[in-house]
This record gives C-alpha cells, structure tokens and sequence, in this order.
C-alpha cells in the first residue's frame, strides 16, 4: 500500500479529481499494474497515432488505432479505429498518411476520441513504437479537453528493438534500423502497409509479442525488466 501514496500514483490521484467524471478520471483512478507483473500475465494497449506533425503543443491527432493485448495474446474483438475531426487543414502531412480534409469531415471531436481511449487504456499499459509520442499527444489532447495531463506508463516497442540488436541507445545503429517496419522483417514478421493507425497498432502489438519471445527465452520477465 506504501506504494500507492508515492511518487506517480499519488500525482495520479491529484489528477484525478482535478478530472470530469468520466472515462478520464477512472484511467486516473485505477491502479498502475506492478512493476512486477510477468509478461504472462501484463495487460496492455497497443496503440497509434496519426498526426500533422511530431509537435504536440502545435500539431493534431488525426487518427487512432488501438489494439488489447492480454498477456501473450492479442485481443482483436477490443481493436478500433477512429478519425479525429481536425480545427486546420492536414496540409502536407497528408503525403504520410492519406488522410484527407474530406476524411476528418466525418471525424469524432477530439475529447471523445481522448474518453475512447482512456476507456480502452484503464487497467492497462500503453504499448507503442516510439512511446514517447504516443505519450505526449495523448496526455496534450487531454489537457485541451479534460483539464489535466494524462501521465501514463508504457513499453516502447523501439527501445525493445535497440536492446534485441545490442544496442543502449540506438545511435549506433546503421539508420533506419528501428523503424517499425524494420524491426518487423527482422524478426521475421510479414510486411503490412504504413501509417494507418489500427494496421500500424497491430503491427506494433505482432511485433511485441516476437520481442518478448525473443528477450525472454521462455523464462519469466517483469514489466520492469521491459522497461529498463
């Protein structure tokens, strides 16, 4: 229980009634799972983002694709993709990933899509490839939208890779050799089209599967050796 009044989860709780209620506060609200939980048993949420640029403070989320995993399990029945109405135009970024003007039209206002998400992540780990984007548009488009940041724990596929091929860093590597894509044909894993968001979480959440297979050997390994 000491745990529970320290560090992140006590700024967790602060966040939390600080939030509407809503799906935002009961991600806040419920417990972190342990550093300890083997991977056999770790709840996760595979996810991506289509935006108009690397920039959080500046640019949109454009799209959202997400994807459960359950312990060593993908879990498609809890799959989604959605469109997220833009306030400007996507510009050239559309060159990327194809989404139009005309597309966003359609989309969901951005503090729903933050609420889907939030409903999808509660109970679960944040699993992307560079996490750390994923992280700071989720938790910008939250503050935009509920009022508070939405700080979050998650495993980085892209980090799993640079340690699978020895490296601490990844700048020593020859360029290119993380992407998502790369890190795929790597470990043997079909070739699936880029940047769609739901195509590209699966794709994350595939690869996670064969890292973990790979770095554990079959013996037990903690969230906390994943994260090292």
């Amino acid at each position: 229980m000491i745990r529970s009044l320290l560090g992140p989860d006590r700024r967790r709780a602060r966040l939390a009634g600080q939030a509407p209620a809503g799906p935002v506060r009961d991600l806040l609200s419920t417990p972190e799972q342990s550093p300890r939980t083997d991977v056999t048993e770790l709840r996760l949420l595979a996810l991506d983002l289509e935006t108009t640029g690397l920039d959080p403070r500046t640019d949109q989320i454009l799209a959202v694709g997400f994807v459960p995993v359950a312990g060593l399990a993908i879990d498609l029945s809890g799959a989604a993709g959605v469109l997220c109405r833009a306030d400007a135009e996507v510009g050239q970024s559309a060159v990327v990933h194809g989404i139009t003007d005309d597309d966003l039209a359609g989309g969901v206002e951005l503090g729903d899509v933050v609420e889907r998400v939030a409903a999808a992540l509660t109970g679960r780990i944040l699993l992307a490839h560079h996490a750390g984007i994923e992280r700071d548009f989720l938790s910008a488009a939250c503050l935009r939208t509920h009022g508070v940041p939405l700080p979050l724990e998650a495993v980085d596929t892209m980090e799993l890779q640079a340690r699978l091929l020895g490296s601490h860093t990844g700048a020593d590597l020859p360029p290119g050799a993380l992407r998502l894509s790369t890190a795929r044909a790597h470990l043997g894993l079909p070739r699936y089209s880029a940047h769609e968001a739901l195509t590209d979480a699966l794709a994350c959440a595939e690869l996670y599967l064969a890292q973990v297979a790979r770095l554990s050997g079959g013996r037990p390994m903690s969230l906390k050796a994943l994260q090292r």
